[in-house]
């Protein structure tokens, strides 16, 4: 299995544009995939993520997807600590 390697949006967005432009020039997305150094799943999901996007959007897209699971965690805490509230007063304990 190989190495895993974050990637900033800043690189995926290049590593895209690269793409891109090899794709033009009849290169197959399997050489593409050797040249940029990423496997084939890892540049179908970049694409899917980031196809059109610039890099201020993946920033931001990024960003946004950093303060959702915040806000997730944030929230299974608070369900939590309800119902742990709702069975002491309940007299369950």
């Amino acid at each position: 299995m190989g190495k895993k390697i974050g990637h900033s949006a800043e690189e995926i967005i290049r590593k895209l544009r690269q793409s891109d432009v090899l794709l033009s020039q009849g290169k197959t997305v399997g050489e593409i995939c050797r040249e940029i150094g990423v496997s084939d799943a890892t540049y179908y999901k970049w694409r899917k993520g980031y196809g059109g996007l610039g890099v201020e959007q993946a920033k931001r897209l990024k960003e946004l997807e950093r303060e959702n699971d915040r806000l997730k965690r944030a929230v299974a805490e608070l369900t939590l600590d309800k119902l742990i509230l709702k069975e002491a007063v309940s007299g369950n304990f």
